[in-house]
């Protein structure tokens, strides 16, 4: 995630600075094969066929570094900004601090915290929150010195290793925190997994569809693992218990 951020600062700073730094090594590699490459201060002609298509107002500098050197480097950053938003980057950020690897070298209570206390509101109320810090404060030094949680590498490692040690009980908290943090890969997914349903299910034919029987249709298609064992005569039963019916389906 460090990763993600530095790298939308550099590309900032090339879309800023880069292009002088790009133009002159392309006229030292053209002068040295020979090369030819048009006048940068000149009138930029969109086509050679057509005056009308030519932009007196722009030169042919001008094209290159915002049609196309500046556009480039926006869909980056744009594709970037999409797929790692801020707030998700913070929450990826604030998760690491339970990573028990390299003998919970990067625990810190404080992002700890402010995971549940920012991210997971929902769950924890302010008496939790409360209890939280003092777990925490607890957890900071059984941990690192504690020789049943050595060796470990991820967190569901240590999500195990709490239970088998009845620390799950004692660090009841954390480890509510621990379970809502490895469920993150599974909510990604699901939710990839129902952009791509969406055009399967939603087709030109079914564009009328109302938000709920598309919701209902989307969540059989999705979870079709599950549904594929469940019987027709299971959802006669369930559908019959809920009210009388005039048809008879069986």
């Amino acid at each position: 995630m460090e990763h993600v951020s530095t790298t939308k600062t550099l590309l900032h700073v090339l879309r800023e600075q880069g292009f002088d730094n790009l133009l002159s090594c392309v006229e030292e590699v053209s002068k040295k094969y020979d090369i030819e490459i048009p006048q940068m201060e000149a009138c930029y002609k969109s086509s050679r066929s057509r005056s009308c298509q030519q932009k007196d107002s722009i030169t042919v500098k001008h094209h290159y570094q915002f049609d196309v050197f500046v556009a480039a480097i926006d869909f980056q950053i744009e594709e970037l900004n999409s797929r790692f938003k801020d707030e998700a980057v913070e929450l990826l950020k604030l998760s690491g601090a339970l990573e028990p690897k390299d003998n919970f070298k990067l625990l810190n209570v404080d992002h700890i915290y402010q995971l549940a206390e920012k991210f997971y509101h929902l769950d924890f109320d302010a008496q939790d929150l409360h209890h939280l810090r003092t777990q925490l404060a607890h957890y900071e030094f059984d941990m690192p010195v504690n020789e049943r949680f050595q060796n470990l590498s991820t967190i569901s490692e240590l999500c195990r290793r709490l239970v088998e040690t009845n620390k799950s009980k004692t660090y009841n908290l954390i480890d509510r925190l621990i379970r809502l943090v490895l469920t993150l890969p599974v909510s990604t997914a699901t939710t990839e997994r129902a952009f791509s349903a969406m055009k399967l299910v939603k087709t030109t034919l079914r564009n009328k569809m109302e938000e709920e029987f598309l919701t209902d249709s989307m969540i059989v298609y999705i979870e079709r693992e599950l549904s594929e064992n469940i019987d027709n005569d299971t959802i006669i039963k369930e559908f019959y218990s809920k009210k009388n019916r005039r048809a008879q389906l069986q």
